[in-house]
């Protein structure tokens, strides 16, 4: 069966990554969180549910000690009135259910964020909004060529049957990895529920090849209500407890 997120097994190494969209009826906003990870600490966790929130926890506190565990836990997405979601601790300071646009938005939740400190590699944070109104943005947080920070802001058009996506890497497998560049990249969504949602980008983020090394580590997929998204039903797999929740 076709996957319309196969573009995804393009991109060896994603890092974390965030979509936005719209089901093919365009009756249900999208969000999407996913986790990939190298390193022992970073793959010893898992997503949860805990309440109208999604945490990435450990599955391992000991190894995930090994690593650095304010970077590694932190609640991905949050829903409100609206909806939050990024690869850290930031996700507390976005405010869907304020005032302004969501590029507004996003400017106002990150304006004392950075990329992460994990040199060489100078990770980006990224994070998302859908605000109650329906419209949406996407942030990249990325170090640049010498120094500095490079804020990009993308306000997001939510068209039926299609979603933008933005990854913390450019998807090669290399040292130190590439960030992410560029706009969000613009797939298809097919979909119907956030199960189907959740399969097809789990399945996608797999090995390209038959023997590569499997990378995943969860991914959380929200179906909201267009017209009210704090009305959602979710879809979470996780690769270490090899179930769907």
């Amino acid at each position: 069966m076709d996957n319309p997120l196969a573009p995804l097994r393009r991109m060896a190494y994603p890092g974390r990554l965030i979509l936005l969209g719209k089901d093919a009826s365009g009756r249900s906003v999208i969000v999407l969180y996913a986790v990939t990870g190298r390193s022992p600490s970073s793959q010893a966790r898992r997503l949860v549910r805990d309440g109208r929130a999604v945490w990435t926890r450990p599955t391992d506190p000991e190894v995930l000690k090994t690593g650095r565990p304010d970077l590694l836990v932190y609640p991905a997405i949050m829903i409100g009135r609206g909806i939050a979601v990024s690869n850290g601790r930031q996700t507390a300071d976005i405010d869907p259910d304020g005032d302004g646009g969501p590029v507004e938005t996003l400017e106002r939740g990150l304006k004392d964020w950075s990329y992460e400190p994990d040199a060489p590699i100078h990770t980006p944070r990224i994070s998302g909004c859908v605000l109650p109104s329906g419209r949406a943005a996407l942030a990249v947080l990325r170090r640049a060529e010498g120094g500095g920070i490079l804020r990009s802001f993308f306000e997001i058009p939510l068209a039926a049957g299609r979603g933008r996506l933005v990854a913390t890497y450019s998807g090669e497998n290399r040292d130190p990895v590439p960030s992410f560049e560029g706009e969000p990249l613009d797939l298809r969504l097919a979909g119907a529920t956030a199960r189907d949602t959740a399969e097809a980008a789990y399945a996608a983020l797999g090995p390209s090849e038959e023997g590569g090394r499997d990378f995943r580590i969860a991914v959380a997929c929200l179906f909201a209500d267009a017209a009210d998204v704090s009305q959602f039903e979710l879809h979470i797999i996780n690769r270490e407890e090899g179930k769907r929740s």
